[in-house]
């Protein structure tokens, strides 16, 4: 047996929104060939048996594989674990679409994609247009981290961002397919043949940046990635999370702090990483300083959020950074106790 296009959802604590995933992808018309894996990261509550029920009860199985993990590994290392045994169980595919459990799949969205990757051979990596209940559209289609970049991100004065507007990180939303730097992980569909040629997603990334990075490795060996707007996938922002919920962001984890230093050290160098924690750092000090100016008071960030970043830092800690084969291939037991998968937009 030889699948078309092998789905693949990590689950943590979330099996009640992995549900409603599954029943939105079956709800409409699968593309043919199509097969499911969900792999709970050791959830530890009512997740594995509230999803063997809902995939016994509407007959799922011959389509959808329950893989039940002995331990959190972290959404990278689950995601290739899935990918493995989903292999194992259905055969080699031709299409890998890593899908976030606090997704609703819209009729369609699926054969965009593949019907995009289809008439693109360059095209490794396609992203769908993500979107609240209501259609209103989600930052899903991103330029690569860079010094200025994260300046303007945090600093979020018009004036600067007018000047940095080539460095954006999270551009305005192209209505035509447009070639863009990454794409949200929350809907990510990839060839088969770009995972086997990057390696698939690192593992040494607990949770957050680990798309990013994959992107960015596709890219240097010269695969496109591309976003794909015709393709609708509702995205319940941070339901999983919290970090990126709308409404009373949680204190971003450590694990977030951690990804984001292995990404600049390992594609950019320490050097490199050092100007864009200065850059970060002073366009927080220019939003925090506006919001004192204008006597707002109140900002959107994570609660402690600079303190947590200046602790978290190699660069304001003035150690020495570590390299990429000495950063953690796994998180303790009380990072493990933040874990809950997965982001967006990442």
């Amino acid at each position: 047996m030889s699948a078309r296009l092998i789905i693949v959802i990590v689950n943590y604590r979330t099996g009640a929104l992995a549900v409603d995933c599954l029943t939105s992808l079956f709800a409409g018309t699968l593309p043919s060939e199509t097969y499911v894996v969900v792999a709970d990261a050791a959830s530890g509550d009512d997740s594995v048996p509230t999803l063997e029920k809902a995939i016994s009860q509407n007959s799922w199985a011959e389509a959808v594989l329950m893989l039940p993990l002995q331990d959190n590994r972290g959404f990278s290392a689950s995601n290739n674990c899935a990918l493995e045994a989903a292999i194992g169980r259905f055969g080699r595919p031709r299409y890998v679409l890593f899908l976030n459990p606090d997704t609703l799949v819209r009729p369609g969205a699926l054969q965009a994609l593949l019907d995009f990757l289809n008439i693109h051979p360059r095209a490794g990596i396609v992203g769908a247009h993500l979107e609240d209940p209501d259609g209103t559209p989600q930052a899903c289609a991103f330029r690569f981290p860079t010094v200025l970049g994260e300046l303007e991100s945090e600093a979020r004065i018009g004036l600067l961002s007018r000047l940095l507007s080539m460095w954006r990180i999270a551009p305005k939303l192209p209505d035509l397919p447009a070639r863009v730097d990454w794409v949200s992980g929350a809907a990510l569909l990839a060839k088969m043949e770009l995972l086997e040629d990057t390696g698939g997603f690192d593992p040494d990334y607990f949770l957050y940046f680990e798309e990013v990075d994959l992107c960015l490795r596709a890219a240097r060996n010269g695969w496109e990635c591309w976003h794909v707007p015709d393709s609708h996938i509702v995205h319940l922002v941070g339901q999983s999370t919290g970090v990126t919920r709308k409404m009373l962001p949680s204190r971003r984890p450590p694990y977030w702090f951690r990804s984001r230093q292995r990404f600049f050290v390992k594609h950019y160098g320490r050097g490199y990483m050092a100007l864009s924690d200065l850059a970060w750092a002073a366009g927080q000090t220019l939003w925090h300083l506006r919001l004192v100016l204008t006597r707002r008071g109140q900002t959107v960030d994570p609660p402690h959020l600079f303190k947590d970043f200046v602790r978290h830092s190699v660069t304001f800690h003035f150690r020495p950074a570590r390299s990429r084969a000495s950063l953690p291939l796994s998180i303790d037991a009380g990072w493990a106790r933040w874990a809950v998968i997965k982001r967006s937009s990442k």
